[in-house]
This record gives structure tokens, C-alpha cells and sequence, in this order.
């Protein structure tokens, strides 16, 4: 087994993807537990507008956990139904504003520094032009929001899904530009962008004044790295020698015992804060 790697910049565990065998309320104390110091989320609700009680749970939870909560998705459909994101479709406007509303009620309380929209699947029977309107006046909307709180909005090219438009790196910059805002920037999933078959490396040294996150797993597969065949420590050193100065999310799905055993982690925190009244 090779020597763990420590990475440049501060990381973030993605807890809708890792920690798979515990509920979605334990997964940030577990974080904790292994040492990291921020979590980030998919949308963890079943409805972009969920009941206060469900939204008190999950922040108690992260709260509880001694973490930050550094970046959340906006509300994706149905993704178990092939949906990914609302950003783009013309009917949805007032539901993506009033998850919108949601989403950074609560980073406010938690810490979140990024909201991403996933832009959403080319729709039958609607004008591709018509929604790349909506996108772009949708993605403003997030960006001001998000900005609120010293936050910004995030987009990403994705894998997986071929009624999916964004594949590309230049893709999603291009949806950027349409927005007019400062306030929004690019989501850097080195795993996604390499399935799709844009070079991650070319695409941090393009775009490196635009990344507004970075998310890492190995290629093929979505695993630790490792497991696959990218060079995630060396995109994470260039990403960083580039300038980027936020958070690394590990957003893979565990396939070996020890998930983290390729990364040198601080020491282990405290499962619940200690200094709460």
C-alpha cells in the first residue's frame, strides 16, 4: 500500500454519497468522527420545500456534528426517476425560487459557502433556447441569493445522463457568461468531466479563474482514488497551484475497507460539540 497523501487545501465530505450504511442524520457526526471539519449535501429532503420540523433535524444534526455545512445542492427532481435539477425548465421557476429560499435559509445557519443548481435535462416538448433562458435567469437568481450570505451559486457538467446538456466544462462556463453575474461560478467534478471526456487538467488550467468548487473520485468506477486511473493528487496540486484557495470535496462511493485510508486525515473529532449549553 502506498503512503497517504496530504492534500494542499481543506477538505469536505460529501455525506449523500459517503457513509452509505448510515442514515442521513448520523453521516455528519461520522464525518466528524474521521476527522473532517465540513460536510456538504445533495438536497436532503423529498420536497424543495420541506416541513420546518425535517429542516430543524437535519440542521440539529450538522450542528450537533461540530461541522460546517460548506456547500448544499438545490432540490434535483426526482433523481431516482432520471431527473437532475430544475434550473433549466420554464414550469418550474416558482418551485426552483422557493427552494431556492429554503436552501439558503438554512446555509445561513450552517455555514455553506456554495449552492448547486443542477441545470436539468433537455425537456420533451419544450424550446432547448427556451430553456437556456430559464437557466440563465434562474442561475442569476441563485447567484444573488447565495451572495446574501457571502455565498455563490455553482454549476456542473455531469455524467450519466445523456438528456443532460452541460458535459463540458465549456459548457457550463458558457451558461456562466449568459447569467451576467459575478456571483456564480463553476463546479470542477474531475470525476464527470472525465467520464464525458474533457481532460480535467486542461479544463482547471482554462478555467481556473471560474471554479468556484472541486470535487474529486477516480475514474472509472466513482471510488476512492486509487481505485480508478485519474491522478487526483496531482489535479488537487494544480487546482491549488492555479489559485483556487476553497475546500476539496471528497464526493465518491466507497468501494474498499478502509475509504480513506489513501488520505491523511486530522485526528478524529468529537462525535457531538462539546461546548454546547
Amino acid at each position: 500500500m502506498t503512503a497517504p497523501v496530504t492534500l494542499p487545501l481543506p477538505l469536505t465530505a460529501n455525506c449523500s454519497i459517503l457513509f452509505p450504511a448510515l442514515p442521513i442524520t448520523a453521516r455528519p457526526a461520522a464525518a466528524a468522527a474521521a476527522g473532517f471539519d465540513a460536510v456538504e449535501f445533495w438536497w436532503p429532503f423529498d420536497d424543495p420545500v420541506p416541513r420546518d420540523a425535517e429542516i430543524d433535524t437535519f440542521v440539529t444534526a450538522v450542528s450537533d456534528a461540530g461541522v460546517v455545512l460548506s456547500g448544499l445542492n438545490l432540490a434535483a427532481g426526482d433523481m431516482a426517476a432520471g431527473e437532475r435539477g430544475i434550473l433549466s425548465d420554464p414550469a418550474r421557476r416558482a418551485e426552483f425560487a422557493d427552494n431556492l429560499d429554503v436552501a439558503v435559509g438554512i446555509g445561513a445557519q450552517l455555514g455553506s459557502t456554495g449552492f448547486n443548481a443542477l441545470y436539468g435535462n433537455r425537456l420533451d416538448g419544450a424550446d432547448p433556447a427556451a430553456q437556456d433562458e430559464t437557466a440563465a435567469e434562474n442561475l442569476a437568481l441563485a447567484g444573488r441569493a447565495a451572495a446574501r450570505i457571502g455565498a455563490v451559486a455553482l454549476l456542473e457538467p455531469i455524467s450519466g445522463i445523456d438528456r443532460y446538456p452541460l458535459r463540458t466544462a465549456a459548457d457550463a462556463v458558457a451558461v456562466l457568461d449568459r447569467t451576467g453575474s459575478g456571483d456564480v461560478r463553476l463546479l470542477l467534478d474531475v470525476f464527470h468531466l472525465a467520464v464525458n471526456g474533457d481532460d480535467p487538467a486542461a479544463a482547471i488550467d482554462r478555467y481556473a479563474g471560474r471554479i468556484g468548487h472541486v470535487q474529486i473520485a477516480d475514474a472509472p468506477g466513482r471510488g476512492e482514488p486509487g481505485t480508478g486511473n485519474l491522478p487526483i493528487a496531482a489535479l488537487v496540486d494544480r487546482v491549488a497551484a492555479a489559485g483556487y484557495r476553497g475546500r476539496i470535496s471528497l464526493e465518491y462511493r466507497p468501494v474498499t475497507a478502509d475509504p480513506f485510508g489513501w488520505l491523511t486525515l486530522p485526528a478524529p473529532r468529537p462525535t457531538h460539540r462539546e461546548d454546547r449549553p
